[in-house]
């Protein structure tokens, strides 16, 4: 394969598609920036205007991070923008969805301005009758920061 390739693995390839399993993450995705505007039209969107979300002159005064904090919901719906990358492609199947979460943790906060990026590591791999299912844990990270702002376990289901 070339530089850039990915290897294409049948969805129905268990042996393939475990070799694949491991501990390392791969290479992280594109930056997303957290504005304040995204985080406003989130709390408008959801209803969730908590002042630690939305008033930069409280969180000045009060918050522990000076400013406002994203919400935790909003750092997850970004998660396909940040697009990881994963060194293979798995084909073959006629249906994949999301299948939901198996883990999802919000271990840092975001504040309005920062720049994040994610990355991805395929964690189990199983068969569920004609189906395969596939346990994706991304990593959302603040740029810079060593340790994740959130964890989840995304569930994909292939068949």
């Amino acid at each position: 394969m070339s530089a850039g390739e990915r290897e294409k693995l049948r969805f129905d390839d268990l042996e393939g598609l475990a070799a694949q399993v491991g501990e390392s993450f791969g290479d992280w995705g594109p930056e997303v920036a957290v504005s304040q505007e995204m985080i406003d039209q989130f709390a408008d969107l959801t209803g969730d205007d908590n002042w630690l979300h939305t008033d930069p002159e409280r969180c000045a005064r009060e918050s522990p991070y000076g400013r406002p904090i994203a919400h935790g919901l909003l750092v997850l719906s970004l998660i396909p923008r940040l697009r990881t990358p994963m060194n293979f492609e798995v084909t073959g199947f006629s249906v994949m969805v999301n299948y939901g979460s198996d883990r999802l943790r919000f271990t840092g906060a975001v504040p309005a301005g920062s720049l994040i990026h994610g990355r991805c590591r395929l964690k189990q791999v199983r068969r569920t009758g004609p189906a395969t299912l596939i346990n994706l844990e991304n990593q959302v990270h603040v740029v810079g920061e060593d340790s994740p702002a959130m964890i989840y376990e995304l569930l994909i289901r292939y068949q």
